[in-house]
């Protein structure tokens, strides 16, 4: 008798198991650092109004973040630039049928160190200091310091952005560094007195000192209006557009509801809605 009542006690107890198994929501987000920040404060409110969500976040790049989906190795791909068309193309060829959803804006920042007296340069002149052309930064007004030219590689969604405005897609001097992420642009920048680097609107700070380029600077104004050069929307992209009502669709619209607009405030980017 007492083995059979162990035996049913055991299984009553994987059926709850499997109960709480099954009741459990998990998200896989694969992606940009630009974006990880915005993906990270969804993920904490999402989760802290229901135990039973499980949000992982990794930030390892767009690029990467449009290989997971098409792999399907991720429920959501955070990006800081659109998907390329040979990535729609290997996304369609696996039966992955990629959608964006806009979740901010952000700005391309060009940055310097705080103590450099630059407050302004022309496109033209970014794009010649990254090409190797201007060196010192006494050729642009400032004192006699060398340049030291801060990028980010070439997955990220942040260089794609950089590249085509600023850049206009001309090749960079061989001794540009390469960095990983945006805090580590920021932090190269902010450590380093001779140093320019760009960001994401959402990681400047009193560390580093945004530039006016072509006499424009970057604020949540001149990014909405696309007066920025270097504006840009930031996405999140799913397989084909996600069910109503399931963890997908409330991550990937929560910017647009009201608590959703004041994380993306909070994390410096500039909302698409204005409660």
């Amino acid at each position: 008798m007492r083995k059979i009542v162990l035996s049913s006690l055991a299984i009553l107890a994987l059926c709850l198991l499997g109960q709480v198994i099954a009741a459990e929501q998990t998200l896989q987000i694969v992606g940009s650092t630009t974006v990880g920040p915005i993906a990270d404060a969804f993920k904490a409110a999402l989760e802290s109004s229901d135990p039973s969500v499980k949000i992982s976040v990794s930030k390892v790049g767009s690029g990467t973040g449009a290989k997971a989906l098409v792999e399907s190795s991720c429920d959501i791909a955070t990006m800081s630039r659109f998907m390329k068309p040979q990535e729609f193309k290997d996304a369609v060829a696996r039966d992955v049928f990629p959608v964006a959803h806009v979740v901010a804006m952000d700005g391309v920042c060009v940055v310097l160190h705080p103590s450099n007296p630059v407050k302004e340069l022309t496109n033209e002149q970014v794009r010649k200091i990254y090409k190797g052309q201007i060196t010192n930064w006494n050729q642009v007004g400032g004192i006699d310091m060398p340049i030291i030219a801060i990028s980010r590689d070439t997955e990220s969604g942040t260089y794609e952005t950089f590249n085509k405005f600023l850049m206009k897609k001309e090749k960079m001097a061989g001794s540009v560094e390469k960095v990983n992420s945006n805090p580590q642009a920021h932090a190269r920048v902010s450590s380093t007195k001779g140093a320019i680097g760009y960001v994401g609107f959402g990681f400047l700070d009193s560390k580093v000192k945004a530039l006016k380029i072509d006499g424009v600077m970057p604020t949540r104004d001149t990014i909405l209006n696309g007066k920025y050069i270097a504006s840009r929307p930031l996405y999140m992209f799913t397989d084909g557009f996600p069910e109503l009502g399931s963890l997908t669709h409330k991550f990937v619209t929560f910017h647009l509801t009201e608590q959703g607009q004041e994380i993306v405030e909070g994390q410096g980017f500039v909302p698409v809605t204005n409660y």
